[in-house]
């Protein structure tokens, strides 16, 4: 699997809108989340080698900011008939067993990733209260071991941000290329 970095996204830019089915069930726009204080939309799947090393700690960040305001959404855009184990049927089973604390959404035309200027699992938008993105960027410093992490990049980032602060230095995400439809 190709590394592959996130294109830079200018901060201050909106979120793009979507409307997606979820893993739970139900579908989801970006006006769902209107009322939080902060927004975390992460594109993930269920393969990527990288997602699967930090989903611990995206969902640990989700976990412990929520109570103070935060809402976060995964979004997966790979195309599933070249990669079927990111079909929206095994997203379901791998929103069950990993027990996402946010939901899980299908973009099967693609348009959400492309609008959003994705380019790789994960790739990571916050958005402040006035939905301006203030933080894009990856999740420490180490995906293979979170014990050896010494910047903790996006829980500080949601933190400040939370706190109406800017968000510290931002490194790019890196992970698995999204898989385009050919």
């Amino acid at each position: 699997m190709a590394l592959t970095r996130s294109a830079p996204v200018p901060l201050g830019s909106p979120p793009p809108p979507f409307g997606l089915p979820a893993t739970d069930g139900g579908a989801y726009s970006l006006d769902d989340f209107r009322r939080a204080k902060a927004l975390m939309v992460i594109f993930l799947c269920n393969h990527c080698p990288y997602v699967l090393a930090w989903l611990d700690r995206i969902g640990a960040v989700a976990r412990e900011f929520a109570p103070k305001g935060l809402r976060a959404v995964g979004i997966s855009s790979n195309d599933p008939l070249t990669f079927p184990q990111d079909s929206f049927p095994m997203m379901k089973e791998f929103a069950r067993e990993r027990q996402l604390p946010f939901p899980y959404l299908f973009d099967e035309s693609q348009d959400v990733a492309r609008a959003y200027g994705a380019t790789c699992t994960p790739d990571i938008y916050v958005y402040s209260a006035a939905r301006e993105l203030a933080y894009h960027g990856r999740v420490d410093d180490n995906h293979a071991d979170p014990l050896r992490a010494t910047r903790r990049d996006l829980r500080n980032a949601v933190a400040a941000i939370l706190a109406g602060k800017r968000a510290p230095a931002q490194e790019p995400s890196m992970g698995c290329n999204i898989k385009w439809r050919v």
